[in-house]
């Protein structure tokens, strides 16, 4: 099993939210089929095949920078049907920063986040030889409650760890299309969600039964 991880929220804990997303993939269920799909219907459209980071597509920010919306949404279109059709299951651990007082509590209940997801689905986890985690290390409190965790949970043998830099995997950049499905869910459950939310997403039934809808099908 391949495992790729993402986070929405940082160390700094500045942030209203902290989320983590485990993309969990059966490598004998190929996916090379699916990744010249939606390669190609990013060429189709006339589109720039730019690595998926949906919060600074939905922006305009860094790569997406001076790129008209109606082209950014429809490479957010077509990363949801790439997202669709592939083999994979996610869980997403959200916290809200409010209910925890330091970053030392923050992990932990990382950690049992995780370690619970685990223990929910240990049958299915030992059906495989190896889990490889990709993860690029990006915040520490990420790395360290996934480390305690997966170490916990599974057979230290078993378990196996890979740096990932996003853009050279789509399972990544599946992982950070959930963070920010997820994130923009809690949002608008919370009634803050942005002008940029609802531009590309509509109102909270809308995102709901829609994209959010689709997207859970295939949490486990």
């Amino acid at each position: 099993m391949s495992c790729f991880v993402d986070e929405s929220g940082s160390d700094n804990l500045r942030d209203r939210y902290y989320l983590v997303a485990l993309v969990l993939h059966d490598q004998s269920d190929p996916i090379a089929h699916e990744i010249e799909r939606y390669e190609s219907s990013l060429r189709d459209r006339g589109l720039p095949d730019i690595p998926l980071h949906a919060g600074p597509l939905m922006t305009g920010h860094e790569d997406y920078e001076g790129m008209a919306i109606a082209d950014r949404k429809r490479m957010l279109s077509s990363f949801r049907v790439f997202f669709r059709n592939i083999p994979i299951r996610y869980t997403c651990i959200g916290l809200r920063l409010s209910e925890y007082a330091d970053a030392e509590r923050v992990e932990a209940a990382m950690r049992r986040g995780i370690s619970d997801f685990l223990f929910d689905h240990l049958e299915y986890f030992q059906g495989f030889d190896e889990v490889k985690i990709y993860y690029d290390n990006g915040q520490a409190t990420v790395a360290h409650a996934l480390h305690r965790a997966m170490d916990f949970a599974l057979s230290k043998d078993a378990v196996v760890y890979r740096a990932a830099a996003p853009e050279k995997y789509r399972l990544s950049q599946a992982a950070d299309y959930v963070c920010t499905m997820e994130l923009a869910a809690l949002r608008y459950r919370d009634k803050r969600a942005t002008a940029t939310d609802e531009k590309f997403f509509g109102g909270w039934s809308q995102f709901k039964k829609g994209i959010l809808r689709e997207m859970r099908a295939k949490r486990l």
